[in-house]
């Protein structure tokens, strides 16, 4: 690749870039005024994220355009680095995701889930009282199982729903409890459970209560994890081959930036 043609592109990579991490820096400061605790907890990586994005990103384009071999320097430190985070993370990912599938119900369009199909490190985040109390106030406040009676009006269409992990887990008692819905958001608790799973006992028709507090509920949100993990894991796979193409002509620009510095 040519000098003129390696800097040029790094300086147009880069202005993109910075760009793009000023909408990630706004959208993190909307984060932070929004009233809902659950996206407020994303606010301090998505702003982490943007400023990162930013420093890098300015410093290889002043690089480029100054043809500084100090500061490409730099540049392709921090960029190395960054591709190293990325490939551990998404390789932690993987191996965290591995683990958990749904298990079919005769009768229902949806899967049920449990708790100890999930990886260790799932198990040991949403066993932890902190951050379930967080994540379940988050569930409360989303309203999804109170909602569902709203989107199926009679029992027919509410038994042939095809319920998301968290609905499935959250806002019902598992199916080998045997309570009988009366509608989608309220089951007769009336009838003696015939499983002997403690979730059965946890599970109330109180808008509050619904089953956040069942291992099934837990199972529920691992499952929407793993889902959004794998998303993430395959997102930075693409990421990580755009940054390596980028360093690559990063070390092309920077290698024509020490020579016009030796010929001045």
């Amino acid at each position: 690749m040519g000098v003129g043609t390696s800097n040029f592109v790094i300086r147009w990579i880069n202005f993109l870039t910075m760009l793009l991490a000023i909408a990630v820096i706004i959208f993190g400061v909307w984060m932070s005024t929004h009233h809902d605790s659950c996206r407020r907890s994303l606010t301090l990586p998505v702003l982490g994220l943007g400023a990162v994005i930013f420093v890098v990103s300015i410093i290889g384009f002043l690089g480029a355009l100054k043809r500084n071999s100090i500061l490409l320097w730099i540049y392709l430190i921090m960029l190395c680095i960054i591709l190293v985070a990325i490939l551990v993370f998404t390789v932690l990912a993987f191996i965290i995701t591995n683990n958990g599938s749904g298990h079919s119900v005769p009768g229902l369009r949806y899967k049920e889930y449990q708790l100890q199909d999930y990886s260790s490190w799932f198990l040991k985040q949403l066993n932890n009282t902190k951050n379930w109390n967080r994540l379940k106030n988050c569930l409360v406040k989303t309203e999804d199982c109170n909602n569902l009676p709203k989107k199926y009006k009679t029992i027919k269409q509410y038994k042939s729903a095809k319920l998301t992990a968290i609905e499935a887990g959250c806002c019902r008692p598992p199916s080998q409890c045997g309570y009988p819905a009366v509608n989608a958001s309220y089951y007769d608790l009336s009838f003696h459970p015939i499983s002997s799973d403690k979730d059965c006992k946890l599970y109330k028709n109180s808008r509050a209560t619904k089953c956040y507090n069942c291992d099934s509920c837990k199972a529920g949100v691992a499952q929407y994890m793993k889902t959004e993990w794998r998303v993430v894991a395959i997102f930075n796979v693409i990421l990580f081959v755009v940054l390596s193409m980028i360093y690559f002509v990063g070390c092309c620009a920077r290698r024509s930036a020490t020579r016009s510095h030796s010929k001045a």
